[in-house]
């Protein structure tokens, strides 16, 4: 499942990010390209937001129509990947990924899957570099941020450890899939991530997975 549903309010463009042109094609058509090339038989659930079907369509037209299933995503991610999940009817590795993550592998992505039939659960996450502080009712504590992980997409579960997680009811603290599938108290299990599946959220983010792609083209 490919969650696509943003607006993307801090990019400063009335375009959503993910419809954004990067190195001559939308930021979306990177992570669909990257499942559809990982696995010969992987099918996409692709989640857009409300009026975004004529951007979309023009998206996908460049892939296999019956490998991509477009659907309106909800009220925010929780809802829009509960959606997505109704559509599973038989057991499954379900990704769920962001799609202003372009720059994806498909080694990650197939470590992912790997992981998830071995563990249930396979969450790509990466050491922190900068020193963090907590901040409690106005005062800042230092923090060790060894104990602490960025976290990415694609995450990945199998299906009878997702879909039962999200039967639960929306709660605020619900940011993602594994916190959602925490709740419902199963654990989930990490996986190392890469530092190139950055998240477009900024224009800088933009030019910077430009940077990453122009190198992989150099490679």
């Amino acid at each position: 499942m490919i969650v696509a549903g943003g607006k993307g309010i801090r990019m400063g463009n009335a375009v959503p990010k993910q419809y954004l042109t990067l190195a001559g094609k939308p930021v979306l058509y990177y992570a669909i390209h990257a499942f559809l090339t990982a696995y010969d038989d992987i099918g996409i659930i692709l989640v857009h937001g409300t009026g975004d079907v004529p951007r979309v369509r023009r998206v996908v037209a460049s892939f296999p129509e019956a490998r991509i299933t477009l659907l309106e995503g909800g009220e925010n991610r929780f809802h829009s990947v509960r959606n997505g999940l109704a559509m599973i009817k038989e057991p499954a590795v379900v990704f769920v990924h962001d799609g202003v993550r372009p720059l994806v592998s498909q080694a990650l992505i197939h470590a992912c899957y790997r992981q998830a039939l071995e563990k249930g659960s396979a969450i790509p996450a990466l050491p922190l570099k900068d020193s963090i502080r907590r901040v409690v009712d106005g005062k800042n504590f230092s923090a060790d941020r060894s104990a602490f992980r960025n976290i990415q997409t694609p995450q990945t579960f199998l299906s009878e450890v997702l879909l039962p997680a999200f039967k639960l009811p929306f709660e605020n603290v619900f940011t993602d899939e594994a916190s959602v599938v925490e709740r419902s108290g199963v654990p989930v299990h990490l996986i190392d991530g890469e530092p190139e599946n950055i998240k477009i959220t900024t224009p800088e983010d933009l030019w910077l997975a430009e940077q990453w792609l122009h190198s992989l083209d150099n490679d």
